[in-house]
């Protein structure tokens, strides 16, 4: 009996939310009352194409001549967007790209990544989007267990692609200048030129996307989605403050879910996206002078860099149009959260989720001017709750417990048949934190990286926040490795900031000093630079092979 009401009570909490994430997309303007068979339109297209073509499709429709894209080529408006795309379609279709076809794509962020990711949507085709990161034999691995039958890349990686049959048909999205390119290559704009810009028939079915887990305890996982609805939008949009009809620059890789998530809800607003194939601090910082963006999406090591710069170099660009800056990826240290305000002002945003859930918590602005560092609340359609490690629900305030996540964009597993725990239509996350008294969201560190020392817990991140504290350290990890009296113990490894010598004992006094003893590091190796994925993730098994 009492499952039969909990299956009633889910379905009207799914009811009263379907309801509420429809009228915040009405309010945000993503909707329109007065134009129900366009909003109709866009519903039944997004069942078809999927998210990419679909955006794309719809903003062509209200913006044909807005500037939806520039990169180191220029801009392209909404309505060439949608027209090469529909020409690339045509000439994937010729080369033998049929519906259902997996296309692994290894490209950076520029116009020929979107423009595949767009016209595979209009095939009807599936899109694998491969991390720009891998090696030889990650890549070759992943495209096999994928079943990738053609690839789109950029001409820097012409060498993983010797891992690939020789017969798998090949596209180039970009090339480098002074690149010598194979005899008989296809190049994107080869395929855009030759056929004709008019749109295809709808496919009858969405080929869907597969987006690759960080990857940063052995080979990434694919997490697929066949197709995505309304609240799968409302959650990226409702406690972020996205421009409408402005400009954003991404710099977080569009091949991972929070670039990608992003850019689709920024071409859903209309606003020009400014992206760049090589993040570069100052660099970031000239294009939003020079577009006058509103909002900037990076990774928290990305932003790290940008609030290191000198401030005289800050100085020298206008960065006063810019309104947000969202990060997701990896942790936001306090410190950072804190640098952050006093570089840009009151303007950043810390979107917490997973490839699997997509969005879980963002902190707002104000959330974080109150509890820096702060993973924030759920939006709309979302939900995060605590369990113990027997699988009790935690509900008292500043009890730590692995969370789990309920999400409008429900994942239903991985393309290897592998799945998250669930805990009553609760999905793990596999991280631990707990919630302050406000009923804000901290997270405390993966439930892998917690090392049990002297009978202790001691979570990484406590220890590494600590030291990010310190203005003569650029950056810090903590790992834990054996030791024969207390099973485990501290490793740090710490990035000095240039022009300071550090001392390891001096590090170990200030730790010993601020937290308690079984957190002190045994040893403290300086690096130069501490090894992170492209989405800003700390790779700690490098450092746990690390000599010493």
């Amino acid at each position: 009996m009492a499952s039969v009401l909990d299956s009633a009570q889910r379905r009207v909490t799914h009811t009263l939310e379907t309801v509420k994430g429809l009228r915040r997309l009405r309010e945000l303007g993503l909707t329109d009352p007065r134009d129900p068979m366009g909003t109709v339109r866009t519903a039944l297209e997004g069942r078809v194409f999927g998210p990419p073509a679909t955006a794309i499709r719809r903003a062509a429709r209200l913006w044909p001549d807005r500037p939806g894209l520039a990169d180191e080529r220029g801009e392209l408006t909404y309505r060439e967007l949608d027209e090469r795309s529909n020409a690339l379609a045509r000439g994937l279709q010729r080369m033998g790209v049929k519906p259902g076809t997996v296309v692994g794509v290894l490209a950076r962020d520029h116009r020929g990544l979107l423009l595949t990711m767009v016209a595979l949507g209009k095939l009807g085709a599936r899109l694998a989007l491969m991390n720009t990161g891998f090696a030889k034999p990650q890549f070759a691995a992943v495209c096999e267990r994928e079943n990738v039958k053609a690839v789109l890349h950029d001409s820097e990686f012409l060498g993983l692609l010797d891992a690939l049959p020789a017969d798998l048909p090949r596209v180039l999205t970009w090339v480098d200048e002074g690149t010598e390119i194979p005899d008989g290559t296809t190049t994107l704009d080869d395929l855009i030129a030759a056929n004709t810009k008019t749109p295809l028939p709808a496919p009858k079915k969405p080929g869907g996307f597969i987006i690759l887990t960080s990857g940063t305890t052995g080979l990434p996982k694919g997490a697929p989605r066949d197709k995505t609805g309304p609240l799968s939008t409302v959650q990226m949009v409702d406690r972020i403050d996205f421009p409408q009809l402005g400009t954003m620059v991404i710099v977080s890789p569009i091949f991972h879910s929070t670039g990608f998530g992003t850019w689709l809800a920024s071409t859903a607003f209309g606003n020009k996206t400014v992206v760049a194939r090589r993040f570069d601090a100052e660099q970031t910082l000239r294009l939003i002078a020079e577009h006058g963006a509103q909002m900037l999406i990076a990774v928290p090591t990305m932003l790290h860099r940008m609030v290191e710069l000198d401030p005289a170099i800050r100085e020298k660009y206008d960065t006063s149009s810019l309104k947000g800056i969202v990060i997701a990826g990896s942790a936001l240290s306090p410190e950072l959260s804190i640098r952050t305000a006093e570089a840009f002002g009151p303007v950043l945003y810390n979107l917490y989720g997973s490839t699997e859930c997509a969005v879980a918590t963002v902190a707002r602005p104000e959330d974080l001017a109150i509890a820096p560092g702060t993973a924030g609340r759920s939006p709309t359609t979302c939900e995060v709750v605590l369990f113990d490690d027997d699988g009790k629900r935690i509900l008292a305030k500043n009890v730590r417990g692995r969370i789990f996540i309920r999400s409008g964009a429900p994942f239903k597993g991985y393309t290897d048949g592998r799945h998250k725990q669930i805990i009553d239509g609760y999905m793990s996350s596999g991280d631990v934190g707990h919630f302050d008294d406000s009923g804000l969201l901290f997270v405390d560190g993966r439930d892998d990286d917690m090392i049990v020392s002297g009978g202790e817990n001691v979570f990484p991140q406590e220890v590494e926040n600590l030291l990010l504290e310190r203005p003569d350290i650029f950056d810090a990890a903590v790992v834990g490795v054996d030791d024969v009296e207390f099973g485990k113990r501290l490793r740090a490894f710490v990035v000095p900031e240039p022009g300071h010598t550090l001392d390891p004992a001096e590090i170990k006094a200030y730790v010993k000093g601020n937290l308690a003893r079984y957190k002190v590091p045994r040893d403290v190796f300086f690096l130069d630079d501490l090894p992170r994925n492209a989405t800003g993730k700390l790779l700690r098994k490098v450092l746990l092979d690390y000599p010493g």
